[in-house]
């Protein structure tokens, strides 16, 4: 049985697909994990055990949204995911011409060079969130033949498989939730790639430095938090991309990083949405 979600209805009048992102980004800080965007605004899911509705009126109080913004919670099964997930239609999706990203039940997807396979039970990263997806067309530009890659907050491992699958030798995942953990694991064997995946946060890091790519699809807010844990992975010339926050936190980011011998050398910014690549030298 998977773990319980609530659902969180947003109605936005008129619609403001800017503003629905800036909305996102406050809820990641209360531990929203997933965001659907819909026709008429955006369904947000959160943990049922860390649910309070005291922060989704705090998250609409953060930012003078223009638009009027209503909305509504429902509690979903976490053994009810992949139909709801259905419902709000999540569709094969390619990156950058090279790869396409499609569940074990669509039978009508194109043939790319690289294929893979995410049944999202709950778990963040099915390619179709502008982080996510910047993350999968950098990491298809990237050198990762015989790299070792660290997926920091691997949510449904789609990062950690993309690694495996462009030739890393080794590839360690770590997720927090124990659903989402689980999640990662399954689609692993689904796409037949040797990863390992942890169940745990930061503290569960090699203090080693052995890192030569270091992924973290996260919230602006652990990143700045955990960036020293992450730091005493990388080895000499290693790189770090990273995501998950908007273009006016990068400045923030990135003068936290510098303290950490992490310089930026290349950003990409979609819908607001920003990942950043950075190199370490000790």
């Amino acid at each position: 049985m998977g773990i319980d979600y609530i659902e969180v209805n947003f109605t936005c009048k008129p619609f403001n697909a800017d503003e629905m992102y800036i909305l996102a980004a406050f809820l990641c800080d209360f531990g929203y994990e997933s965001f659907v965007t819909t026709d008429a605004g955006m369904n947000a899911y959160i943990n049922k055990d860390i649910y309070a509705p005291e922060d989704v009126a705090t998250a609409l109080q953060c930012y003078n949204f223009s638009a009027k913004i209503a909305w509504t919670a429902t509690e979903i099964k976490g053994d009810n995911w992949n139909e709801s997930w259905e419902k709000e239609s999540f569709k094969p999706i390619v990156i950058g011409d090279q790869c396409v990203v499609h569940a074990s039940y669509h039978s009508d997807y194109p043939k790319c060079k690289y294929d893979i396979i995410i049944d999202p039970k709950m778990s963040f990263g099915s390619g179709h969130h502008e982080t996510t997806s910047m993350m999968l067309a950098a990491l298809l530009e990237a050198d990762i033949a015989g790299k070792n890659v660290i997926d920091m907050g691997a949510g449904t491992g789609i990062l950690s498989i993309m690694a495996s699958k462009l030739g890393a030798s080794k590839v360690t995942g770590i997720e927090i939730d124990s659903g989402a953990w689980q999640n990662a694991v399954d689609n692993a064997a689904l796409n037949n790639v040797d990863v390992n995946m942890i169940l745990g946060d930061a503290n569960s890091l090699p203090d080693e430095r052995h890192c030569d790519l270091f992924l973290a699809n996260i919230n602006r807010n652990i990143i700045i938090n955990d960036i020293d844990k992450y730091a005493k992975t990388l080895r000499n010339g290693a790189k770090m991309f990273i995501s998950g926050f908007y273009e006016n936190d990068l400045l923030i980011l990135e003068g936290k990083l510098s303290e950490y011998g992490l310089r930026l050398v290349e950003k990409s910014v979609r819908n607001d949405w920003t990942m950043a690549v950075f190199n370490y030298s000790a």
